[in-house]
C-alpha cells in the first residue's frame, strides 16, 4: 500500500533565524519521508566536510528516527543550467555565454551538464554530458537573445521531458538564470506561458529535482525600454523565493551579469553540501496533523543544517 506524505516546506536561513513565509506542500509517492539537507557554516576557502550517516540526527516531533536512506554530499549531480536568453536579455549575449563557461569550470568533474536556454520555447543545446570542451563549444553557438519569455513553460518542460532522462543514479538539480519575468505576468506585454505559475510550483513540489534560482536583476533597464511594470518585477521576485523554498534552497541575486561569476562559484559550493537523508517515521498514523522534523548535527558545533521544518502526515488521493 502506497503512503503519501505532504511536506511543509519553509526555508531555514540560519540556524537560529527561520523563515515565516507561508507554507508549501510536496506530496511523495512513497512511506519514506526525504530530506534534502545542506550543511552550512564551513569555512568558504576550505573543502565542504565530507559526512557520514551517524553524524545527522533525524527527530520527527523531537522523537529520533532510524536514518533508512543516505546519500552523501559527494554523490554526483545532473545538473541543468537554464538561461534566460529573452529580448530583456537581448544585449547581454556575451557576458552569458562568458559566464555559463565559468559555471562550467566551477562545476564539479563528476557532474553532468545539461545547457538549455528559453525565450518564447525551450532550446536544449546539449544533453547531459561529462565533455566540458563541448558543452564550451556548444555554448560559443547559443542563438541571439530574442523574443518573449515563457519562463514557466520551459522550467516545467525541464522538469518533465528533460530531468527524466537523467541517470538513475544520480541526483537531479536545475540552476535556472532569470530576471523571472514572465509575459504571463499581469501588465506584461505578450502571450506568455500556457502553464499558470501554481502548475509549475505544482511540477517542482512532485519532482525529485532541487531548484537553485538566480535572480538576474534586469528591472531598471527594462522598465525604460520594454515598459515592464515595477509590479511585475516583485511578483517575479516573490515568484523566484516560492520556487527556492520549496527546494530549501537560497534565491541567488545577481545585480550585474558579471556578479554571476561569483554566484555560480557559491552555488557550485551549496551543491556540494547538499546530503540526501530518508527515514521510515515511527508514527504511521495518518491524521494529517503536522509532524515537525528537525536534523541535527552530532559533535559538529561549527556546522548546521538547513533542510524541511516538516510535513503533514495525509493518504494520497
Amino acid at each position: 500500500m502506497q503512503i503519501r506524505f505532504a511536506f511543509l516546506v519553509i526555508l531555514i536561513f540560519s540556524s537560529v533565524a527561520v523563515c515565516q513565509d507561508p507554507v508549501e506542500t510536496i506530496r511523495i509517492n512513497s512511506d519514506l519521508v526525504d530530506l534534502k539537507v545542506s550543511v552550512l557554516g564551513a569555512p568558504p576557502n576550505a573543502p565542504p566536510p565530507m559526512l557520514q550517516p551517524n553524524d545527522f540526527a533525524v527527530l520527527e516531533d523531537g522523537v529520533p528516527q532510524e536514518i533508512a536512506f543516505f546519500q552523501a554530499a559527494d554523490t554526483p549531480f545532473d545538473l541543468v543550467l537554464l538561461l534566460d536568453l529573452s529580448g530583456s536579455n537581448s544585449k547581454n549575449l556575451k557576458m552569458i555565454r562568458n559566464s555559463a563557461k565559468r559555471f562550467v569550470d566551477a562545476a564539479r568533474d563528476v557532474d553532468r551538464i545539461a545547457l538549455v536556454t528559453f525565450t518564447d520555447q525551450p532550446a536544449l543545446y546539449s544533453s547531459f554530458t561529462l565533455d566540458r570542451r563541448k558543452l564550451k563549444k556548444t555554448i560559443d553557438e547559443m542563438d541571439e537573445a530574442i523574443g518573449g519569455t515563457n519562463f514557466w513553460d520551459s522550467m516545467n518542460w525541464v522538469l518533465k521531458d528533460l530531468i527524466p532522462q537523467a541517470s538513475g543514479t544520480r541526483r537531479s538539480a536545475i540552476v535556472v538564470m532569470t530576471d523571472g519575468i514572465d509575459n504571463a505576468l499581469p501588465e506584461v506585454p505578450g502571450p506568455g506561458s500556457g502553464l499558470p505559475f501554481e502548475g509549475l510550483i505544482e511540477s517542482i513540489r512532485n519532482s525529485e529535482s532541487i531548484v537553485f534560482p538566480i535572480y538576474l536583476d534586469t528591472e531598471e533597464e527594462n522598465v525604460k525600454r520594454h515598459h515592464v511594470p515595477r509590479s511585475a518585477y516583485a511578483l517575479a521576485r516573490e515568484q523566484l523565493g516560492q520556487m527556492a523554498a520549496v527546494c530549501g534552497t537560497p534565491l541567488y541575486r545577481a545585480a550585474r551579469l558579471s556578479d554571476l561569476d561569483a554566484v555560480y562559484t557559491q552555488v557550485v559550493r551549496d551543491l556540494s553540501t547538499v546530503y540526501s537523508i530518508g527515514y521510515q517515521p515511527t508514527n504511521k498514523t495518518l491524521d494529517g496533523k503536522w509532524r515537525s522534523v528537525e536534523v541535527r548535527l552530532m559533535s559538529r558545533s561549527d556546522l548546521f543544517a538547513r533542510t524541511k521544518r516538516g510535513y503533514y502526515a495525509k493518504t494520497g488521493s
